[in-house]
């Protein structure tokens, strides 16, 4: 099926899923630029002198940002799949040498390796590099891995590897975004449920195992069922959080006007900005956040789906694989700030501080633009190759 506007019975030009989707972006990185200068300045004036810091540092991965988005979008998706192995070991390998000494430690957690400048959040960049090879592997050995288990089971392995990196670091969070990502890209290559419940199972055995041989993350569950029972300690975050959401009751308090981010609710700024949204603009700056992000997911999801429909495997596959790598994490975020998932150190996509998590997810928009942009024009070649009719005589 070709997507094409009917006009008066005539073809006109195929539709076109980019302004909504640069829009959509473009709306949630504007609004995220805002939030941060609000929500970081007196931070940012006890630790470095400069109100300032953050957001003009927000502002240059901005910048960065959408030139390297344009330079995605520039890219051919055919470069990609070529590319697979290449981006495969890339991927290893950044995860590899983040556990070495050239990687940096914060808050007891090895994730990031640092240039000088800035620190890169290795995480960000294996999970694009691998959902990449993935798509590759779905789309050439798609009847090997839809009828056999050797054909499940390979990118299953790779994907463990890279899991049990991330462990390592620890980055519990990108794991469970990755292999929830990928698993969903290899069931709508068509691979039978049945197929996935020993490894759901495993999942489950493995996940509750890394809960409760790490205190720490035995302790956020514990406080996540009952945050208020220990409030001043392990609740601490959650607690500060949902009071934000409750001192924005409908309409919020204005913009620059929030308490919690007065050192009250830590990582103001990054993990929990949505509770800072919720404080200032209430449930009606919510919910338009949550507007945004589901237009802009569904919005990926529609480009994956017209790719399929114009034959473009393996740019139909790739495009789910992002997008669900941005929708994951953007409600795994706001479900931590509302408290409906134990408290996970994950950024909003578009929205939170730090420039890795903004570059990845700038380049992964680029690169649904490109997608995008080749399916229009197999549209208008296949369109341009119809014969036209007009008044019984049929003219090439």
């Amino acid at each position: 099926m070709k997507s094409v506007l009917k006009l008066n019975g005539h073809s006109g030009v195929p539709v076109s899923l980019l302004p909504i989707l640069l829009l959509s972006s473009g709306a949630l990185l504007v609004m995220g630029v805002i939030m941060i200068s609000s929500a970081s300045m007196d931070m940012a004036e006890e630790l470095t002198g400069n109100s300032y810091h953050f957001v003009v540092r927000q502002l240059i991965f901005a910048g960065l940002g959408c030139a390297l988005g344009l330079a995605a979008a520039n890219v051919p998706v055919a470069w990609w799949e070529r590319s697979g192995w290449l981006l495969l070991g890339v991927g290893l390998f950044v995860l590899v040498v983040v556990l070495t000494p050239l990687g940096s430690t914060v808050n007891g957690s090895t994730r990031w390796i640092s240039l000088g400048l800035f620190n890169v959040q290795v995480s960000e960049i294996a999970k694009l590099c691998l959902i990449a090879y993935l798509a590759g592997y779905v789309v050439r050995r798609r009847e090997e891995l839809v009828s056999t288990w050797a054909g499940f089971i390979k990118p299953v392995f790779v994907l463990s590897l890279a899991s049990i990196l991330l462990v390592i670091e620890p980055d519990f969070g990108a794991t469970v975004i990755l292999m929830t990502a990928a698993l969903g890209m290899i069931f709508l290559s068509g691979v039978p449920l049945s197929r996935f419940l020993p490894l759901i199972a495993s999942c489950v055995f493995v996940g509750t195992a890394l809960i409760f041989t790490q205190p720490y993350r035995l302790k956020r569950v514990v406080s996540y069922l009952d945050p208020w029972k220990d409030q001043f300690d392990s609740g601490y975050q959650l607690t500060q959080s949902l009071i934000a959401f409750g001192r924005g009751d409908w309409a919020g308090v204005g913009l620059g006007n929030s308490i919690q981010k007065l050192f009250y609710l830590p990582e103001a700024h990054t993990d929990f900005i949505f509770a800072i949204i919720a404080e200032e603009f209430g449930l009606f700056g919510s919910l338009f956040v949550l507007a945004l992000f589901t237009v802009l997911v569904l919005t990926g999801f529609a480009i994956a789906r017209r790719a399929e429909q114009a034959g473009m495997s393996f740019g139909a596959c790739f495009s789910y694989g992002l997008t669900l790598l941005i929708g994951l994490q953007a409600s795994i975020n706001m479900a931590v700030a509302t408290g409906l998932l134990p408290t996970k150190g994950l950024t909003l996509p578009l929205m939170s501080y730090g420039g890795s998590s903004l570059l990845m997810t700038c380049i992964s928009i680029g690169i649904l633009a490109r997608v995008e942009m080749e399916r229009l024009d197999r549209s208008e070649s296949a369109e341009e190759a119809q014969p036209v009719f007009r008044g019984g005589a049929v003219y090439d």
